[in-house]
């Protein structure tokens, strides 16, 4: 099947090469022509482990290529819509400029027949606004959610633990724009139209998606405002339970207690469950902050800020996790850091990723400089995306390079190579003082004190 993919970043690029790799002939389209170079000579413009090979594989193949001519869309049975939708620069609401962008300069070149499938994480009603300027075209307007784990993209993308479709059907009127007007048929099709043209646009979703289908992948068509909800509650509930642990974690400080061990116990329960519930310094990135900053927004131009009222609370959870990590440095190298050298381990979010939006790590390292300490930063991937950000800190390649010296250590992105590949032994060598703050609470900390660290953990006694 020929297929478009509108937006070449994160997202846009790894669905591109993905889709390629299983068969499609895909045709990428980015308005960055520097973007799009990189990607039609195979390089990626980010670290994901696995896609230079099939970015690779795609492009020498003949089934992937790139451009920034929107004309080349034409002809693509589907159209995959995936442009950033970030947090407004005066407000938590999600910002579609770039959404209604693509759409605007898609529809020319849509025939009817055509499925436009919307995967950018956007506000409950996006797709009841776009819809009529689609349908209007002959084309299909459906929204696939993505769930991707960025250092698993590919995985994800290839071999995904469920497919979610929003296709059309009688809609309620709750577009971004015009909420609550009441029953609207669209193009005029009504309701019985509306279902055949969801029923063929499901249809054609699973053959772009055949290998994952033929394998019992969950393949589930909902209405096209569940299908925008599945995404952003998904975020919501994994922020959620990060914030949860982080909370107990700020009593288990207070009452001396470990909140990992409460996590390892609470996490036995089969209704809990001890995946994301690693207390520490909290969660970051391009998805769920803004995405639950959004979420809420919505709520609210909805009339039902009520009900999401919690993730105010669960945001700035998050953000406290951040200054406790701050506190921990200055109260171990006695209540001033000026002048101190302070390195810290990571610079990207998470590991396997040289993504730093919203990055803990270097939202703490930033905070440190600004007290006045001497910040030295660490990253085996997102060095270079860091300095271009915030050019006041020290960048430095080598892990021991940075680390000699240092009268206090932070680790707060957990690569291997901080938590699993260096010895206390010999980090104690390296450095000047030895104090070290785990914000991951990836480490041992017996190990560490028995080399002569003093080790702080979040939540930790």
């Amino acid at each position: 099947m020929k297929l478009s993919v509108i937006g070449c970043g994160y997202l846009g690029a790894v669905h591109a090469a993905a889709m390629a790799s299983i068969g499609h002939e895909v045709v990428g389209i980015d308005v960055d022509e520097r973007k799009i170079e990189s990607l039609s000579n195979g390089r990626s413009p980010f670290f994901e482990p696995g896609l230079p090979e099939i970015l690779t594989s795609g492009v020498e193949s003949g089934n992937l290529r790139f451009t920034t001519d929107m004309a080349e869309a034409k002809g693509a049975r589907v159209h995959f819509v995936g442009v950033g939708t970030p947090q407004q620069k005066d407000g938590y609401a999600a910002d579609l400029t770039y959404v209604n962008a693509a759409v605007d300069a898609l529809l020319p070149y849509l025939s009817p027949g055509d499925i436009v499938a919307g995967k950018s994480t956007v506000p409950v009603g996006t797709a009841a606004d776009l819809a009529p300027r689609i349908e209007a075209t002959g084309a299909t307007l459906v929204w696939n959610p993505e769930f991707l784990r960025e250092g698993f993209a590919v995985q994800d993308t290839i071999d995904p633990d469920r497919l979610v479709v929003g296709v059309p059907g009688p809609s309620t009127g709750l577009g971004t724009g015009d909420e609550g007007s009441g029953p609207s048929t669209g193009s005029g099709t009504g309701a019985t139209g509306d279902e055949d043209r969801g029923e063929r646009a499901a249809e054609i979703l699973r053959e772009v998606y055949h290998p994952a289908v033929a394998k019992g992948t969950p393949f589930i068509v909902t209405d096209l405002a569940t299908a925008e909800l599945v995404k952003v509650s998904a975020n919501a509930f994994l922020a959620t339970k990060i914030s949860f642990i982080n909370a107990m974690a700020e009593i288990a400080e207070t009452v001396g207690a470990d909140v990992t061990q409460l996590a390892d116990a609470i996490g036995h329960d089969a209704r809990i469950g001890r995946r994301f519930l690693g207390a520490g310094i909290g969660f970051g990135g391009g998805c769920l902050p803004k995405d639950i900053r959004a979420f809420a927004a919505r709520a609210e131009e909805l009339g039902r800020g009520e009900s999401v009222s919690f993730l105010r609370e669960v945001d700035a959870i998050n953000l406290r996790r951040r200054e406790r990590a701050v506190h921990l440095v200055v109260d171990g190298l006695g209540g001033n850091v000026v002048g101190k050298k302070v390195t810290v381990l990571g610079a990207a979010f998470k590991p396997h990723s040289d993504d730093i939006r919203d990055s803990p790590a270097l939202d703490v390292a930033v905070r440190l400089k600004g007290l006045g300490a001497d910040v030295t930063v660490t990253d085996p991937e997102a060095i270079e995306n860091a300095r271009r950000a915030h050019p006041q800190l020290t960048y430095v390649d080598d892990r021991d390079d940075a680390l000699r010296d240092a009268d206090a250590v932070v680790l707060v992105t957990e690569w291997d190579e901080y938590r699993r590949e260096i010895s206390p032994e010999h980090a104690a060598s390296l450095v000047a003082g030895t104090i070290i703050i785990d914000g991951r609470n990836c480490l041992d900390p017996a190990a560490w004190r028995a080399a002569g660290w003093i080790y702080y953990g979040l939540g930790r006694p």
